[in-house]
C-alpha cells in the first residue's frame, strides 16, 4: 500500500491529506515497534480488511515477540563470549598477536607476532587465558 505522488506547496513542501495523515504516522508507530515495512504493509492490509479479526493482528505482534526473544537471546550470548574474551587478557603487556579476542577472529596471515611474544619471561609476566566463545 503506497502513498502515491503528493502535490507539493510552492515552498516545496508535501501536501498531505487526513487519511495519508493516518497511515504515515501507523506506519511510523509500527516502526517504532521494530515492524519490517513489509510486515507493516501487511499490518495495514488486515486494518482494512473487513473481515480480519484481532487473532490475525494477534498472531502477528505474537510472531515479533518471538523474532525480538531470539534477538535478545542471540544479544546475550554474544554479550558474554566478549566479555569472556575482553576479560581473559590483561591488555597493556599483551602484544596483539597474543590477543584473545583477535586469535578468537582467526588468524591473519601477514600479521608479524611480536618480538619475543613467545618467550617464557614474556608468558609468564603477561599470560592471556583464551576462553573460546560459546
Amino acid at each position: 500500500m503506497t502513498i502515491g505522488e503528493l502535490a507539493r506547496r510552492a515552498s516545496g513542501y508535501r501536501v498531505y491529506d487526513a487519511d495519508t495523515l493516518d497511515r504515515l504516522r501507523f506506519v511510523r508507530r509500527a516502526q517504532a515497534l521494530g515492524f519490517t515495512l513489509t510486515e507493516i504493509a501487511d499490518l495495514l492490509a488486515l486494518r482494512l480488511d473487513p473481515h480480519t479479526t484481532a487473532a490475525s493482528v494477534k498472531a502477528r505482534a505474537e510472531d515479533k515477540l518471538a523474532a525480538i526473544d531470539e534477538k535478545l537471546r542471540d544479544l546475550a550470548r554474544l554479550r558474554c563470549s566478549l566479555a569472556q574474551l575482553a576479560g581473559g587478557c590483561p591488555g597493556g603487556c599483551t602484544p596483539t598477536g597474543e590477543c584473545p579476542l583477535l586469535a578468537a577472529l582467526g588468524p591473519l596471515h601477514d600479521t608479524p607476532r611480536a618480538a619475543g611474544a613467545d618467550s617464557p619471561e614474556h608468558k609468564e609476566s603477561c599470560s592471556c587465558q583464551f576462553v573460546v566463545p560459546a
